[in-house]
């Protein structure tokens, strides 16, 4: 059983998902902003999506440069561990309520938007999550009169030509968040590949479904091609660009060092594991077959959207964070740390049922 919930990256040939480069901003915009903001500090920001495993690394991170965050989330009582992080707050509000985001967002600096959902729901969907928050979103900056936004895309979202609706939904907001911010507020996107670290849900998943598979795993689109990024350089990235002016209007991709088949990834997992699981990889019959069966199933683990992302390979053409000067994490760094420890308490639980 295959659990893909990622949504994939960049092209790999040198050709932005959007067809907008790093460098093309206009320059006229580009030195305004320079003049307009060039003594910009931020002292507290606002977070959408702040609760989730991205948000936790980037509040924490900018706690340690000294920025408060409010996380804005429905379920505060789910999260009191969010308040540990020096200098932050976790409030309560529906984001999708303009009155009430905007309320939320006074006293806010700047806004970091993560909130994305990787499988259709029945509160609207993809367009509901990635579109029309973004329209809430920038109206709501304009009336608290904050003028900087982070925006969280994804690798390949693309308005027209996403080879998924997750990825064209994403590639939307994108759109939209620079596009209707642009006249008052100063918008920077990031497009990850496949974000991995301590709790993340790749790695994480594979690692849970791996000892479920008596030997043979079914792999769907085993080709498909990834460059993990670490979310502590994601997290960098956020930080580093917030009160940057050169990041202004700018679309980061996002990727590790190294580019992977789906197969390979998982394999490296069922290793660190110390599993003996042979990886069986589906032909993209096969594969679709698994993502309809799958996708009817509770959670939908897997589905036809899914299978559609990952007809692109997420490797970025120009790496966002080797121009923000951060040097990207290999997954050999950090991932055999966690998936470690999970191995040794395999190996304690399966010791303690003899006993």
């Amino acid at each position: 059983m295959n659990l893909v919930h990622m949504p994939p990256p960049d092209q790999s040939d040198g050709r932005s998902a959007l067809g907008i480069g790093h460098d093309r901003q206009p320059v006229a915009a580009s030195a305004c902003y320079m003049r307009m903001d060039s003594s910009m500090q931020t002292n507290r920001v606002g977070i959408l999506g702040g609760s989730g495993f991205v948000g936790r690394h980037i509040a924490g991170r900018l706690a340690h440069q000294g920025v408060e965050c409010r996380i804005l989330t429905r379920h505060p009582h789910r999260h009191r561990d969010l308040m540990l992080i020096p200098g932050s707050e976790v409030r309560q509000v529906n984001v999708f309520a303009p009155r009430a985001l905007q309320q939320a967002l006074k006293g806010c600096d700047a806004v970091i938007n993560l909130v994305g959902i990787l499988n259709q729901s029945a509160k609207g969907g993809f367009r509901r999550a990635h579109v029309e928050l973004v329209d809430v979103l920038v109206d709501a900056c304009r009336e608290a009169e904050i003028r900087r936004l982070l925006h969280m895309s994804a690798l390949n979202a693309d308005e027209s030509k996403g080879s998924s609706e997750y990825l064209r939904s994403k590639g939307e907001g994108e759109n939209r968040a620079h596009t209707r911010g642009q006249a008052s507020i100063h918008v920077t996107s990031f497009r990850p590949s496949v974000i991995f670290g301590p709790g993340d849900s790749f790695f994480n998943r594979f690692a849970d479904l791996l000892p479920l598979a008596q030997g043979v795993f079914p792999l769907a689109c085993p080709n498909s091609r990834f460059a993990p990024v670490y979310v502590g350089d994601v997290a960098d990235a956020f930080a580093r660009s917030l009160d940057d002016p050169d990041s202004f209007a700018r679309r980061y991709e996002l990727c590790g060092p190294r580019a992977f088949s789906l197969r390979e990834l998982v394999a490296y997992t069922a290793e660190h594991l110390e599993l003996s699981t042979r990886i069986l990889g589906l032909s993209d019959g096969l594969s679709r077959m698994q993502a309809r069966v799958l996708g009817l199933l509770p959670g939908k683990p897997f589905t036809m959207d899914n299978y559609l992302s990952l007809q692109t390979d997420s490797v970025c053409r120009e790496n966002g964070l080797r121009t923000l000067g951060i040097e990207p994490t290999d997954i050999e760094a950090v991932v055999p740390l966690y998936l470690g420890q999970r191995s040794l308490r395999q190996r304690y639980f399966t010791l303690r049922k003899p006993a």
